[in-house]
């Protein structure tokens, strides 16, 4: 045991020293990188982060400027923060920047990385993304889903519906998180699934932890030689995680083997089995990357969708204005006579205005997953090396006064008659990223934000339990891979329409 500590400090010991020399040898190379605030010896700019580290770098980019040179630990990265910025590193020079890190969470749960969110960038990766925009995210394939959509929201309304009758006060939060991991099992698995299949915590409980660990800053990832002793107990994390998703696609998949009944509408999971057992994948496709792919289907649909549509709903009742106005148009396009349908959806303009401002404010993703150089690039005069990390942060972007007048004000009106959108192509609003590493599901993503809040606002209005008053709302956030509200959100429903 003695002899054990004495190796342990003699480890680290010779870490820090490597470290330190590395230190020496890396400030000789730092001309011709982009401005940044100056690092510490060995943790770098570590100690710069506090528990909003999206907060934290916009205010760091004010002084240092939009493109932004830090170290952490030992891994070279750039910041991100203005629109004008984003669009080189996400277009001029997408490819170069097209990589993904090392992810030792991504590496445990997503099959040493094989999935779509952290995939390495290469022809594996292009064509995995391929097959899933073509099989699973096509508009085909997302419009076959909405009879279900249509019934689950269906079920969410007749339960609020009976809490208005009674008076009572719901948790919206835990509501609205139950009815995304109803649509998304739907959709993926072809069937709901109780808590209790997955694991005694249920599904929203391990994906927050999922979400969470995933954006915990780890020793590991940053000096990898003392990865190996888990320091701060996350590689354990890690596989006690990959233990819950793994144990769980696999009935999911031995269930669909087993299954022979013929299906109207085929889940993804039918989809890629059939890839698997026709041999027709041009790569290579098997179990592992069937559960890669599942793992990042189940975590976006259920993370991003929900905790949208909450911030939105926050940002509505903070300003009954707009809550008002959006509940207008309803009335005006679809009436009282019944609630809203997905045809509805294009023509509702107001409701637009208020998901894209809403995402400006609250982007469920503050600051994008980084990507990584592959080669070394100069952009603006600045040297980047090979392998940095580039992290684009879209809350600041979002933000820059610059580009938003009053920015930190909810607005849903300064969208009218303007041509910004919000699907990759204007770097003024890009919650859902831009170029080669766009959000493969923004289709879908969108179309389940939207209906379902515009459902919530046009069946009911709301006030807040406990007697809160709309301004004394809590918008605290609770940062990770997914931006969520820290405390749920708790509210009695009152029932707007005739029928």
């Amino acid at each position: 045991m003695m002899m054990s500590i004495h190796w342990l400090w003699a480890s680290l010991a010779l870490a820090a020293l490597g470290y330190f020399l590395q230190d020496l040898f890396l400030m000789k190379k730092r001309r011709g990188l982009p401005p940044g605030p100056k690092g510490l010896p060995v943790i770098g700019s570590l100690h710069l982060l506090g528990k909003n580290p999206h907060q934290d770098l916009a205010k760091l980019a004010k002084k240092h400027g939009p493109i932004m040179y830090m170290r952490f630990g030992y891994v070279p990265a750039i910041i991100v923060s203005s629109p004008e910025a984003a669009e080189k590193f996400l277009k001029t020079y997408d490819q170069v920047f097209a990589g993904r890190p090392y992810h030792e969470a991504s590496w445990y749960i997503a099959y040493e990385q094989r999935n779509l969110t952290f995939g390495q960038y290469g022809p594996y990766w292009r064509n995995m993304r391929k097959l899933c925009i073509l099989q699973l995210l096509s508009s085909h394939k997302i419009n076959s889903f909405w009879p279900m959509r249509r019934q689950e929201v269906g079920t969410l309304v007749k339960s609020l519906k009976q809490a208005a009758s009674d008076g009572a006060a719901v948790d919206l939060s835990a509501l609205i998180s139950s009815l995304g991991a109803n649509m998304s099992c739907l959709m993926i698995f072809g069937q709901k699934y109780m808590d209790k299949d997955f694991d005694n915590r249920g599904f929203g409980e391990v994906i927050q932890e999922a979400l969470h660990v995933g954006s915990t800053p780890n020793i590991g990832d940053y000096f990898p030689l003392l990865g190996v002793l888990d320091l701060q107990g996350l590689t354990r994390r890690f596989k006690a995680l990959a233990k819950v998703f793994h144990d769980f696609f696999d009935k999911i998949i031995d269930d669909h083997l087993e299954c022979k009944e013929q299906k109207q509408t085929k889940d993804f999971v039918d989809i890629m089995m059939e890839i698997i057992q026709s041999g027709t994948s041009a790569f290579e496709f098997d179990r592992r990357h069937v559960k890669a792919v599942l793992f990042d289907m189940l975590v976006a649909s259920m993370g991003t969708s929900v905790t949208a549509v909450e911030w939105a709903i926050l940002e509505l009742l903070r300003h009954p204005a707009a809550m008002r106005k959006l509940q207008k148009e309803l009335e005006e396009k679809v009436g009282l006579e019944r609630i809203v349908e997905e045809s509805d959806l294009e023509g509702l303009e107001y409701l637009d205005m208020v998901v894209k401002e809403s995402m400006r404010l609250h982007p469920v993703g503050p600051l994008m997953l980084p990507h990584e150089s592959i080669q070394d690039c100069t952009v603006d005069d600045f040297h980047i090396q090979k392998k940095s990390r580039i992290i684009i942060n879209i809350y600041a972007i979002g933000r820059d006064p610059n580009v938003w007048p009053d920015p930190e004000a909810f607005i849903p009106e300064r969208f009218k008659d303007s041509d910004i959108d919000l699907r990759g192509q204007d770097f003024r609003l890009i919650p859902f990223g831009s170029g080669r590493r766009i959000c493969p599901g923004l289709q879908l993503g969108l179309t389940v934000v939207r209906f379902v809040l515009a459902q919530l606002v046009h069946c009911f209005s709301w006030e807040l339990a406990d007697n809160i008053q709309p301004t004394d709302l809590d918008m605290s956030e609770a940062f990770g891979l997914v931006n969520s509200r820290a405390k749920h959100l708790k509210v009695v429903p009152i029932y707007r329409l005739h029928k």
